[in-house]
């Protein structure tokens, strides 16, 4: 006996990507709140970037093991000539007014590329979790010292992405 396949359409599916994202932003918000809270503006960040260069090197060890990173579907409302429109997360920092916050999240990007392959770095050239309209991105070469700063992970790391960097 089969049991019938239940059938949703890509509108209701996009919807429910969102709900889990919109999810991932207020706990990303929350566990930050709470960490600069408990630890001050300045190691509260630290500790953040840190905690989001381990994540994003767990994405990385994912990915190349040939997981799926990010669902297709209901994270962003699509691209358009390499920019990124309505990215859910943003959207979230920005109703809550915690971009200063929410966009240490856009180090997973970096991060998942450096544990992809440490020669190589995904950065934003601008980001709508900082306040720009749109994300874009670029791949380049990493630094020996990047390299070194993601191994030992080290806060300097930080640097790795100047547009994230710019805004703390």
């Amino acid at each position: 006996m089969t049991e019938r396949e239940e059938v949703v359409s890509l509108r209701e599916a996009k919807r429910e990507v969102e709900k889990a994202i919109t999810r991932l932003a207020l706990l990303h918000l929350s566990f930050s709140k709470t960490i600069v809270e408990e630890f001050g503006e300045e190691k509260g960040k630290e500790l953040i970037v840190r905690s989001i260069l381990e994540y994003g090197r767990r994405v990385g060890e994912r990915i190349k093991r040939g997981l799926p990173d990010l669902p297709k579907y209901g994270v962003h409302s699509g691209s358009k000539e390499g920019r990124i429109y309505d990215c859910v997360l943003a959207k979230i920092f920005r109703e809550y007014g915690e971009q200063k916050v929410g966009c240490l999240y856009c180090y997973v990007d970096p991060a998942k590329a450096m544990a992809v392959n440490p020669k190589r770095k995904v950065i934003h050239t601008t980001c709508a979790a900082c306040g720009d309209d749109y994300c874009t991105f670029k791949e380049i070469s990493t630094t020996e010292k990047e390299r070194q700063s993601f191994i030992s992970k080290d806060k300097g790391w930080k640097y790795v992405d100047p547009r994230l960097a710019k805004d703390d």
